[in-house]
């Protein structure tokens, strides 16, 4: 009875207070669940720069009300663009307007992650059923089959009906929950700069999102903060590192990896002085995340490396399709969770899977690479949108959500 009329009084904590954890705070209080949410940094912010919103995110945003503050701090595209970063020549381009919006029924947007994690942040912060707490990090869950009990490394003891761990590629829930160790160097490493748009040179001041494929490399530009800034992204293959986070990278070596890409690349990256270097890291797709009230959302259960741009679209759609199962148990959080692991990780395990095989494609070499460009080339815009409905499209596990609530 307590389960049926009363669940909703108690509180699920949820660890990590990035993009995947506010949005699962989030998604729960639109469904009446109050939630705790404990960030191990002494504040609630997000490093990074840029990141691609595609429209199945947008179809979560409008599940969780924040389309027009993301929309307000956004930039919309013109097209997507893939250019040959060794022979300067354009290879494809999807064109970004009305027909795409028609077919997806949301548009492709950039933003600068900090800026989405702010909107998310003080939506969180309006609710009376979501509590913050910072500079507190966990490193003991315990669920004694009534509830669930957390300790942070300060000894702060807190209480729920359940736990989600959303904190992150190196999870201290997941040990808990899958035990699999460490996350895997992926071999590509990533150097990531913002420039101001009057250093950008003029003739690339496109409205576009542009990549550069090259061999073992390649470079995505694209403007932000309504075309204040531009959001440099470069990728390289190399073994030297085994971890790295939010480090200065080396200029001197990301010349030498982009030393036979075409004059336009290297002034690009020219304009750089200083860059903040990630090791990419990924692990193989799995089916169980959860142990009963327990379990894990966006990089903590399915991390990806970033060439389908969905690691946040992910943690969202995540979120939202938690909530609902949540609501649909009445409480039943182990029911709940199962059921959401269930809905999610064939989805999950996909994009996992086509982020490495996109890897591969944009940095193609020899025979490979002439026919990515002539398959690529030879698409029409509805082949090319045809192609994206798989990820960009409407989810049966997403699209009734208030009739699962």
């Amino acid at each position: 009875m307590r389960r049926m009329s009363g669940w909703k009084d108690e509180q699920v904590i949820i660890v990590g207070g990035g993009i995947g954890g506010l949005a699962a705070a989030l998604a729960l209080a639109r469904q009446g669940v109050p939630s705790q949410v404990i960030e191990q940094a002494p504040e609630f912010k997000e490093i990074g720069a840029g990141i691609q919103l595609g429209p199945n995110v947008f179809r979560m945003f409008e599940r969780l009300g924040l389309i027009e503050p993301v929309s307000t701090l956004a930039v919309f595209p013109n097209n997507l663009i893939m250019m040959d970063s060794v022979t300067g020549e354009e290879v494809t381009r999807i064109p970004l307007g009305d027909a795409f919006r028609r077919k997806f029924h949301h548009p492709y947007a950039l933003i600068h992650r900090a800026d989405l994690h702010k909107v998310l942040l003080e939506a969180c912060r309006q609710s009376n059923v979501i509590k913050l707490d910072a500079s507190q990090k966990v490193v003991r869950v315990d669920d004694f089959g009534g509830g669930i009990a957390v300790r942070s490394e300060s000894g702060k003891d807190y209480r729920g009906a359940a736990v989600i761990g959303a904190d992150g590629l190196w999870s201290t829930v997941r040990q808990i929950v899958v035990g699999d160790g460490a996350p895997k160097p992926a071999g590509h490493i990533t150097y990531r700069a913002v420039l101001p748009t009057s250093e950008m040179p003029e003739q690339w001041r496109w409205r576009d999102m542009v990549l550069w494929a090259g061999e073992k490399v390649h470079l995505v530009h694209y403007p932000l903060r309504t075309g204040e800034l531009f959001n440099l992204v470069a990728v390289f293959h190399s073994n030297r590192y085994e971890e790295g986070w939010d480090t200065y990278g080396d200029p001197t070596e990301l010349h030498e990896r982009f030393a036979k890409t075409c004059e336009p690349v290297r002034t690009l990256l020219n304009k750089i002085e200083s860059w903040r270097m990630w090791v990419l890291c990924d692990r193989p797709p799995i089916k169980d995340w959860s142990r009963g009230r327990i379990t894990l959302l966006g990089d903590a259960a399915h991390p990806m490396l970033q060439y389908l741009a969905q690691g946040a679209g992910m943690s969202i759609e995540d979120a939202v399709c938690l909530a609902d199962r949540a609501a649909a148990a009445n409480g039943d959080y182990a029911a709940a969770f199962l059921a959401y692991q269930q809905a999610r990780y064939l989805r999950t395990g996909r994009v996992q899977i086509m982020a490495r095989v996109y890897g591969e494609f944009y940095h193609a070499a020899g025979v490979a690479k002439e026919l990515r460009n002539i398959m690529l080339s030879s698409r029409s815009t509805a082949d090319a949108m045809a192609g994206m409905a798989w990820l960009y499209g409407e989810q049966k596990e997403l699209s009734s959500g208030a009739a699962a609530a």
